[in-house]
């Protein structure tokens, strides 16, 4: 994990722990001590237990967004849920910098760029102070050095032109008639 992905962690957690956002849901007391051990587990490098108490306050507190958050960074092999935890965690707090950021990490490193560019507009937005630009600043070079460096990937945004679908078309035709004259 970068450096800048431990100090985020820790600030979103500080923020959480703080109770500095007012404009946030009122976290049952309950869920918030599961999330502390969440946190205690996850500072510890037991994701599984970490992932177990994150899941727990989630349930106990659905709008609990820094939980989505952290439960996301947590699944680092389910990806899936952890795109659904970030993607609520957005919707529950679309003025939330750590969850536009965190989501805009995962796009960049699963080669979606269009949707990670987005996911860092809107963190831009949201950031507040110097940190949180930085932070943007450092993984949007990630990104474009990754960009640079990297093997072009096909985007599915846009359909295959006809002379794509032409190529493609005789080059498993030529593919077929080698096969049959191989197989006689």
């Amino acid at each position: 994990m970068t450096g800048y992905g431990m100090v985020f962690q820790q600030s979103v957690a500080k923020t959480c722990i703080a109770g500095e956002d007012r404009s946030l849901p009122a976290v049952p007391a309950d869920a918030m001590a599961i999330f502390h051990q969440g946190l205690q587990h996850f500072q510890a490098g037991d994701p599984a237990a970490a992932v177990s108490a994150f899941s727990a306050s989630v349930l106990r507190a659905p709008k609990f967004g820094e939980a989505h958050i952290l439960l996301a960074h947590a699944l680092t092999s389910n990806i899936y849920p952890a795109f659904d935890h970030l993607e609520m965690a957005t919707q529950l707090q679309p003025d939330s910098f750590a969850a536009h950021f965190t989501l805009a990490q995962l796009n960049f490193k699963l080669r979606i760029p269009e949707k990670g560019y987005a996911a860092a507009r809107e963190a831009l937005r949201c950031a507040t102070t110097l940190e949180h630009r930085s932070m943007l600043t450092q993984l949007l070079k990630e990104e474009r050095a990754r960009e640079r460096n990297g093997i072009a990937r096909p985007s599915f945004l846009k359909p295959f032109s006809n002379r794509a679908l032409i190529m493609a078309g005789s080059g498993l035709a030529a593919a077929l008639v080698a096969l049959i004259i191989h197989v006689r």
